[in-house]
């Protein structure tokens, strides 16, 4: 049993400067305060010197009073707390430079130890002497986990504006398939900027094995594709940015100059939206373990990947869109839910990935990261951030963009697109609820999907015009 809990620490300057780190503790051992009213002080005595597996380590009389903290290894938790309880200390805390992991001794086999107990990074505690020096007092206490994080609301907001925004633009660009059919002396023009691929049966198939694969091999070799995965990021999200950009511009009949290259004339405007789409790549990469402001640049770069990718990839039927959202579905709950069974400590290979698998500083950059509101000791240990991964939004966002285009085919007037869009909120509405209750990562999939295929199939049913959703219109065919 593992329990995170909050150290709080403070200096003794004349401004005092206080700070709080990340603890595990067992709460089968001992309970800590909700909060700092009941919380007490203890000056806290840096041993990481020793691992305290014999009293004669220390001299006596250093510890009385006093939280200790000291290094892991060479004996159990209780060990330690039971020498450092029999010279005195009032609490230990043990440092770790590996991860921290869940404090699981024996105790009935040390009834006696009655000292909190609690595990701590290494790093806080360097941290620590550098940030309020060397005479710092700390105490502990574990304040309940927030029942609902106000940053699930702009989790939702971006979602769905960017689902609702890249089913709209793949309506735009259906209509000027259209006229371009319509008109002969267009449509070579139109086939030349076309830049769309269009999923078959087959390529849903091949597309949902390579997702199986690349999420394996992330698990075992994550150290050195991590940075594969960053490299491809800044490169198809600067490429989307400038599309994205690019698409707005077009429509700002201003700045419309051109300098002749390679026998090719180029907007000017272009080259320096382009250069300005790849510095903010560049940037990104470079500060993107800055958690201040990072995940702003990282949440733009990503919204404006899934607007490309919803527009670019085209289903031609809602046989296509069962078959993807089906597949996919299977493929997020098995990694998630079923995985645990599998891997050796017990843990999900999707939720291992989407954290970095063993400790790992460098995350993969295929969330919509939005920095929690709520303050709690999870904030601190392991998930500052709420997250939504980019397959959450592209995934049903196909289907959407799939209803805006036989919208448009058809002429009926948007009811599959708003239809889609509105029943994708409620998916994800559904999503945040059931978080709320479980306390633990959900594969959104396994809300999105029912609710947006439900929801398509039923208005298709009630236009009478299922036949044809089905297959497609007869333009796609």
């Amino acid at each position: 049993t593992a329990d995170e809990g909050i150290l709080h620490a403070s200096g003794n300057g004349v401004l005092p400067v206080t700070k709080d780190y990340c603890i595990i503790y067992n709460s089968n051992w001992i309970s800590l305060p909700t909060s700092l009213d009941n919380a007490t002080f203890r000056t806290l005595e840096n041993l990481t010197s020793t691992v305290l597996c014999n009293s004669s380590e220390v001299p006596s009389g250093l510890m009385k009073d006093k939280a200790v903290v000291v290094m892991r290894g060479n004996c159990t938790f209780l060990e330690k707390a039971r020498i450092a309880q029999s010279s005195g200390a009032k609490m230990l805390l043990i440092a770790s430079k590996p991860r921290l992991s869940p404090l699981a001794d024996n105790k009935t086999d040390f009834e006696d130890v009655t000292i909190p107990v609690a595990l701590i990074r290494y790093n806080d505690i360097v941290d620590m002497q550098l940030t309020l020096g060397n005479e710092v007092n700390v105490t502990l206490y574990s304040p309940p986990l927030p029942e609902f994080d106000c940053s699930m609301v702009v989790i939702f907001l971006i979602a769905v504006f960017t689902v609702a925004l890249g089913g709209y633009w793949s309506g735009v660009a259906e209509l000027e398939n259209l006229k371009a059919i319509a008109s002969p002396g267009e449509r070579e023009t139109r086939r030349k900027k076309e830049e769309n691929v269009t999923f078959t049966p087959v390529t849903v198939i091949l597309f949902v094995v390579i997702c199986c694969v690349m999420l394996v091999l992330l698990y075992f070799f994550y150290k050195w594709l991590v940075y594969v995965i960053i490299s491809v990021f800044c490169l198809a999200s600067a490429m989307s940015l400038y599309n994205c950009l690019a698409a707005l511009i077009a429509e700002i009949p201003f700045g419309q100059c051109r300098i002749a290259c390679c026998n090719k004339s180029i907007e000017v405007r272009l080259i320096f939206l382009a250069v300005f789409c790849i510095a903010a790549a560049v940037v990104w990469a470079v500060f993107r373990n800055e958690d201040r402001w990072a995940w702003i640049l990282q949440d733009i770069l990503g919204v404006a990947f899934c607007l490309n990718f919803i527009k670019t990839l085209k289903m031609p039927n809602f046989k296509s869109c069962v078959i993807l959202l089906g597949l996919l579905l299977l493929y997020d709950v098995f990694f998630v839910f079923i995985t645990p069974f599998i891997t050796k400590n017990g843990a999900s290979i999707m939720v291992e990935v989407a954290a970095g698998p063993f400790g790992n500083s460098e995350k993969l950059p295929v969330v919509i990261r939005v920095p929690r509101l709520e303050y709690s000791a999870s904030t601190l240990c392991d998930m500052p951030f709420s997250l939504l991964g980019f397959g959450d939004i592209i995934v049903p966002g196909l289907l959407v963009a799939y209803c805006r285009r036989f919208d448009v085919q058809t002429s009926s007037s948007s009811v599959y697109y708003i239809s889609c869009t509105i029943a994708y909120a409620i998916g994800m509405v559904l999503t945040f609820i059931v978080l709320a209750l479980m306390k633990m990562g959900q594969p959104a999939l396994l809300y999105l999907v029912p609710c947006t295929l439900i929801t398509s199939s039923l208005v298709a049913w009630r236009r009478k015009e299922m036949k044809k959703f089905w297959k497609g219109s007869n333009y796609q065919v």
